[in-house]
């Protein structure tokens, strides 16, 4: 961030760009956050108040630390906050794979929701997911039959989850189904929590095509849970933001690798 960037975020921009410092950094003093956003104290602290209210970061004496790794992931407000643009230019793209009188099936990632939304405009459509936030977007959509997907409900995710989950997916047979990972690395697709794995699972056995997306930071991280081979994909989609030695490996390690680029601001 350069300086005096924070003097030109709003509220909720800055305190994204505060959780995201904090999750790189590990720990930082409220000081440290203070000279580097060019804002008082004061206004560090409401911005950590709001963060711990979410569930992000944990407050010390003196300073804050991140909570771990997963309550990031997990956190459903975090997530739609965090890398919109590049979001945005993957569901541009996985939308041109979207013809009407398709079934499409989308999991309970912030990037499937940003597909979701551009979905009005291929209708008719048959939309299944276990994203409540999804499933209440889509419902209101005209053209759009909904297929919800019940199960035990997560709040942290605000998605349906469980076997009562996968044995509904097992039943159904999607044209195409888009799901997103925690990390890629070595050739497959990770996520951080166990529970979130056999759904995704499901959902890859349940489509006729399959497509991973993948904002570029997931490629920089790690996470405990394998999910698949990314050969078990017939196309992963990533923004231009990733490295090209990334991207190298990628094409290398995938059947089909599409390279988003990001778009201009009235388009996303």
């Amino acid at each position: 961030m350069s300086e005096g960037g924070g003097t030109r975020l709003g509220p909720a921009r800055r305190q994204e760009a505060i959780a995201e410092q904090i999750l790189a950094r590990g720990d930082i003093t409220a000081g440290q956050l203070a000279e580097l956003f060019q804002v008082s104290l004061m206004t560090i602290h409401r911005d950590l108040n709001e963060l711990e209210r979410q569930g992000l970061v944990r407050k010390l004496r003196g300073g804050v630390t991140a909570q771990p790794s997963g309550v990031f992931e997990s956190n459903v407000s975090f997530r739609e906050r965090s890398m919109r643009a590049e979001k945005e230019a993957i569901a541009a793209r996985a939308a041109e794979l979207v013809e009407p009188g398709m079934a499409v099936m989308l999991d309970d990632s912030t990037t499937s929701l940003a597909l979701a939304r551009r979905l009005e405009a291929l209708a008719p459509l048959t939309v299944v997911t276990n994203f409540l936030t999804t499933i209440e977007l889509v419902a209101g959509m005209p053209g759009i039959r909904l297929i919800a997907l019940g199960g035990d409900y997560d709040v942290l995710h605000n998605s349906f989850l469980g076997v009562t989950c996968t044995d509904a997916i097992a039943a159904l047979q999607a044209d195409l189904c888009f799901v997103s990972p925690s990390a890629v690395t070595g050739g497959h697709a990770y996520h951080q929590e166990q529970h979130i794995v056999p759904i995704k699972r499901a959902m890859l056995g349940s489509a006729t095509r399959s497509v991973l997306l993948v904002d570029h930071t997931k490629l920089t991280r790690t996470a405990l849970y394998r999910v698949a081979r990314l050969q078990a994909f017939d196309r992963v989609i990533v923004d231009a933001g990733a490295a090209p030695e990334a991207l190298q490996d990628l094409d290398q390690l995938t059947r089909s690798l599409d390279v988003a680029a990001l778009l201009p601001p009235e388009a996303s």
